[in-house]
């Protein structure tokens, strides 16, 4: 499958209540544009502008209200999944305020099969295409990285007791491999149980805490990677052909003030806020074709996401937001960065190598002339 012409795709999805604000956000018929409007109540504004409303439209690829989990995957992950499975990078990233919805967009919901998120329907797919594409051999490997408090944390650390430490992790760029982890375990998967039992193990290890909008709320970055390699069966294809998958689930943004933080909750939250400003600068960077500097190294959030926001991949971005009136405001937030990421242009090409073991014993020699 081809990728896109090198646009990021951008959806909104807006998380399902009771106190659906129909009068500031409207949702049009074409299925792609989401109104705004947003009444200023400022002290400083004069009494004859008190009250009046003001208009922002967002149009964008897809508007997901009222939708099942299997209709988000089916838009957002399923063309960048096969995409995958041809050798292109991909990475699909929820992005948005603090209980938006982003976890359960991702990993879904352990109570019921139909609720289940973007990640354990991935890996369902991915191993079904191992089932049907005969003449490739598939192999699959997992890797399930945290980002704590500006600190690399792996979730599936092998070592028991070590999971909430860094043990020398460190992000790095190679030739012919990008931005990787060093330090990250990749564990070989073969069947989708083995793949969702270590899913779930990654889950548990997760960092979460409790606050008034949210009982489990996300207190870090977690990026769950898929690592596929295809080769021939044919013992004379000496090409074969890699990608990475990564399913990101960004911590939610905070206003402290609605969220009633404790101490320790307060300092998540401004490693939080702080991680996600810099996530917009090099947003704004990438956007701006006069721009020659990118700061990616501002963050371990951004320089982990490199390949993923303005290099060899394919990348969708999925922003929740609430559909209550007392969120307007960071709702707004929300869909400025997603217009923003709409204008960034990633360059994804086939990871293609060539195994010198199987081209040297398929030299051919010419024949002699005598």
């Amino acid at each position: 499958m081809k990728p896109h012409s090198g646009k990021v795709d951008v959806f909104v999805r807006i998380r399902p209540t009771a106190k659906f604000s129909r009068g500031l956000i409207e949702c049009l018929p074409d299925g792609q544009t989401v109104n705004i409007y947003n009444r200023k109540d400022s002290r400083k504004l004069q009494d004859s502008k008190k009250g009046q409303l003001s208009f922002w439209s967002f149009r964008l690829e897809g508007v997901l209200k009222d939708v099942s989990q299997e209709e988000v995957y089916a838009r957002v992950c399923q063309r960048v999944l096969q995409g995958a499975l041809e050798g292109y990078n991909g990475t699909v990233l929820c992005f948005g305020q603090t209980g938006a919805g982003k976890t359960y967009t991702m990993t879904g919901s352990t109570e019921s099969y139909q609720y289940r998120g973007i990640i354990p329907r991935a890996l369902q797919e991915v191993f079904r295409e191992v089932d049907k594409r005969t003449e490739h051999s598939l192999s699959v490997l997992l890797s399930y990285l945290e980002i704590y408090n500006e600190t690399l944390v792996d979730l599936l650390s092998p070592q028991q007791g070590s999971t909430h430490r860094s043990r020398g992790m460190a992000v790095v760029e190679e030739a012919g491999r990008g931005m990787f982890v060093r330090g990250l375990s990749l564990h070989p998967v073969r069947s989708e149980e083995e793949a969702l039992n270590l899913m779930f193990q990654g889950e548990m290890s997760r960092i979460i805490g409790s606050h008034a909008l949210n009982r489990n709320s996300s207190r870090s970055h977690c990026i769950f990677t898929m690592h596929i390699e295809s080769r021939s069966r044919s013992l004379s294809d000496a090409t074969y052909i890699t990608s990475k998958l990564n399913l990101v689930d960004l911590a939610g943004s905070e206003r402290l003030g609605k969220t009633g933080s404790g101490r320790q909750m307060l300092t998540e939250a401004t490693y939080i806020n702080k991680s996600l400003s810099f996530l917009e600068q090099v947003i704004v960077a990438l956007a701006d074709c006069h721009r020659d500097h990118v700061p990616y190294r501002q963050s371990k959030l951004t320089h982990v996401l490199k390949d993923s926001l303005g290099g060899n991949c394919n990348t969708v971005l999925v922003a929740n937001i609430y559909g209550e009136a007392a969120q307007i405001e960071e709702t707004l937030s929300t869909l400025r960065f997603a217009s923003r990421m709409k204008c960034v242009r990633t360059d994804p090409t086939i990871n293609e190598h060539t195994d010198p073991a199987v081209s040297s014993h398929n030299i051919t020699y010419p024949v002699s002339l005598f």
